[in-house]
């Protein structure tokens, strides 16, 4: 599927030509009726006064060749609002083969800040599709011609939408991956390609974690036959040298959960426990093509939980960079080893703003929350209410969870410092928060998103048809531009 946005001027042929117009709540079309014959005209709104007002869309098929489509825009709209009128729009339109549409942007009612802009990028994220690996393929167009210079988004924000859907798309295309290919080596090998957007690219392999002392992050990797990795990416936007702000993902590509092995059922979509990490590489790859005036860092650690006769035992005992030591008594606790490393790397390298990680942690958040919250867990009650906030604008929501003292008694170790999970006292995604925040050193804010609930939509949402969801992406995005940049 494709979809094909022009601004340059067409040719409206009245017989054949489809058009899409906007009304206010009560579907009085105003500002379009040039564009209908009288005859058209009276039909829609014979149709109208027999019909139920309260949907949003209709679509009227005037003949084999023309539709109709009506638009309702109700009253006091939010950004998100309008993003999933376009969804709608988009569902509305979504069959058949090659089609192109008018849509008439005089005929757009009220004051809304990019109203077109917002309706469109609605409409393309609602259209992603993964077929890649599909025998048969059926390319498919919309193309949708902007009639009119009314509520035109400027080519800035042209910009900053189009950038928008590329990370997210991005970030949507990795997590789709199968494991076999988008192994530890595929990744990283993907990773040094974003240099060409403008991102410092940094490779570490395991040579060089190994002298760093990283053997939380390199203990997860031991039974596989791939390499694991460290990546750093930098966008260096800012006019100044301000602490960059940093962004940490969990990129385990595959997790059969080692010798403490997962059930089959529960294993098949483990390609999906990259997803924290696809978030931040889409979210790096969205400053970069928008050119954000900011200073950022995202960090990745990539691995692959494999079991083997070199694997990681359940009782291993790892020293992790920090210098802190880990009894791993659970091979299925992994991420969390993963991001131990990861984040106090980047606090001691980047000395950063502030630190935000991002995993599909824990099963235990989607018991608490199911798939319409992700799990906020943070030492910092500012960061937390601006990660809220933005999430609430997106529709990528969060629920602030408990982090205490009092919770450390769960994972402390009579063999090691700590020990990697839990077996009781219940609170799972709290304890694996309450891991993580024993490697953040210098009382740097910190917040992390467990978005095992997330990630992956198996019946689709407002803003996406099913699959990879891209989650963090567009959260994190507004996070910076309403309070960073």
């Amino acid at each position: 599927m494709s979809i094909k946005i022009n601004y340059s001027k067409k040719t409206i042929n009245k017989s054949s030509t489809n058009v899409v117009l906007f009304s206010n709540d009560k579907f009085n079309i105003s500002g379009s009726k040039k564009h209908l014959t009288n005859s058209e005209f009276s039909y829609i709104n014979d149709l109208l006064k027999t019909s139920d007002l309260k949907k949003n869309i209709f679509v009227f098929e005037v003949n084999s060749k023309k539709k109709i489509v009506l638009v309702s825009i109700k009253n006091n709209l939010k950004s998100s609002d309008i993003e999933n009128l376009g969804a709608e729009f988009f569902g509305r339109i979504n069959y058949g083969k090659n089609s192109e549409y008018f849509i008439l942007s005089d005929s757009i009612v009220g004051k809304y800040d990019s109203f077109l802009g917002h309706f469109l990028h609605g409409l393309k994220l609602k259209s992603y599709e993964f077929k890649k690996y599909k025998s048969k393929k059926e390319p498919r167009l919309i193309s949708i011609n902007i009639d009119g210079n009314k509520n035109k988004p400027s080519t800035q924000n042209q910009l900053k939408f189009r950038a928008l859907e590329e990370g997210t798309f991005y970030a949507r295309d990795l997590v789709s991956e199968p494991g076999n290919v988008l192994h530890p080596d595929e990744y990283a090998k993907r990773l040094s390609s974003l240099r060409k957007d403008g991102l410092k690219v940094n490779i570490y392999d395991e040579k060089k974690l190994k002298k760093l002392g990283m053997h939380a992050l390199l203990g997860v990797g031991m039974g596989s036959i791939r390499g694991s990795y460290l990546v750093t990416m930098e966008w260096n936007g800012a006019k100044n040298n301000s602490k960059p702000l940093a962004f940490v993902g969990k990129g385990v590509t595959f997790d059969t959960g080692g010798y403490s092995l997962k059930p089959a059922r529960f294993m098949e979509d483990m390609t999906y426990d990259m997803a924290g990490s696809a978030a931040v590489v889409g979210l790096m790859k969205n400053l970069a093509l928008r050119k954000a005036k900011i200073n950022a860092v995202g960090v990745v650690g990539l691995v692959e939980n494999m079991v083997s006769g070199v694997a990681q035992r359940p009782g291993d005992i790892v020293k992790s960079y920090s210098g802190k030591t880990v009894e791993v008594l659970n091979t299925d606790a992994e991420g969390r080893l993963v991001l131990a490393d990861a984040l106090t790397f980047t606090e001691k390298k980047f000395k950063p703003k502030f630190m935000i990680d991002l995993a599909t942690l824990t099963g235990a958040i989607i018991v608490s929350l199911g798939s319409e919250y992700a799990g906020l867990f943070s030492n910092d009650d500012k960061l937390s209410k601006q990660i809220l906030n933005a999430g609430e604008k997106v529709e990528e929501k969060l629920w602030r969870m408990p982090l205490h003292k009092n919770y450390d008694k769960l994972i402390n170790s009579k063999n090691a410092d700590m020990q990697n999970i839990n077996y009781v006292g219940g609170a799972g995604s709290t304890t694996a928060a309450q891991f993580l925040q024993r490697f953040i050193l210098n009382k740097t804010p910190w917040a992390h998103l467990d978005i095992a609930g997330m990630a992956f939509s198996k019946y689709g949402g407002a803003l996406n048809s099913g699959g990879a969801t891209g989650f963090g992406v567009r959260l994190l995005n507004q996070l910076i531009e309403e309070n960073y940049e």
